[in-house]
């Protein structure tokens, strides 16, 4: 196992760590709300009482932070399978001949057909991102991780692997037309949901974020001034990181469908 491999997978972990902590906390907030209307049900006849809606709220962050965890599980799920060894400990490999391949593709398309049901979840949900615009790692070394937005061309259910292409190269990529990539999936962030932001998790304010910086299609570490729910629209005002003008950070507005969770270990 490679040392980076062996860095995402922890990643991977932490980041399921951080979601369960934040499930505790929304759970803490339904309950509180339960609790609320169970002692006093007449609050909700009051006019200009928001209950219901901050009860709606919360089981929606409650269901986007339980499908985020489906999703880091089934990824650590394969990235664990892919260093467990197969067949039976010190079993012999022995040259095969022309039937002995053919019997091997046989058991290999019986073997596809016992994935487990988590399994399967995690690859339709891979394929499914096809044509989809997704944050993506391009590019890591020893001093910053870079991120942008790239187009999905295909999923390799194989080797588990995307191949995607940045649609808009910047100025300082060799040559001037599109370039592909093939990354992992741990270097790849699907983006919410354009046309279902009610189902978005919302991240609030103070929490750090990955956004796409506006008139770009680079994603940068940035701090949630404030929400689109509570700004009353589709967008959340942002700082980036580096981004100081006249000794100040500004603040940006971004669509909710461009900003996803600050991955653990961030470098930028």
């Amino acid at each position: 196992m490679s040392s980076p491999d062996i860095a995402s997978i922890l990643e991977n972990s932490r980041e399921l760590d951080r979601l369960r902590k934040e499930q505790e906390e929304v759970l803490v907030e339904i309950n509180k709300l339960h609790k609320k209307l169970q002692a006093t049900p007449e609050v909700v006849e009051k006019p200009g009482d928001s209950s219901f809606a901050r009860l709606k709220a919360t089981y929606i962050q409650a269901k986007d932070l339980s499908e985020r965890e489906v999703t880091i599980s089934n990824l650590l799920l394969s990235q664990l399978d892919t260093f467990l060894p197969s067949g039976l400990p010190g079993q012999q490999r022995i040259k095969m001949d022309g039937n002995d391949q053919k019997r091997k593709r046989m058991k290999c398309d019986s073997d596809i057909s016992r994935l487990s049901p988590s399994m399967w979840r995690y690859i339709e949900a891979c394929v499914s991102l096809k044509d989809e615009q997704v944050a993506a790692r391009v590019t890591s070394d020893a001093e910053k991780d870079e991120w942008f937005v790239v187009k999905v061309i295909n999923f390799d259910e194989k080797t588990k692997e995307f191949e995607v292409l940045d649609e808009e190269p910047g100025d300082d990529e060799e040559g001037s037309g599109q370039k592909k990539y093939k990354l992992p999936a741990s270097c790849i962030i699907p983006f919410p949901k354009r046309n279902d932001p009610l189902s978005t998790q919302e991240f609030p304010a103070g929490r750090n974020v990955l956004a796409v910086y506006p008139g770009t299609t680079a994603l940068y570490k940035a701090t949630v001034i404030s929400t689109p729910r509570k700004r009353k629209s589709d967008e959340y005002l942002l700082e980036f990181d580096d981004d100081e003008e006249d000794g100040a950070l500004p603040q940006r507005t971004v669509p909710f469908h461009k900003v996803v969770p600050l991955p653990e270990g961030h470098r930028q």
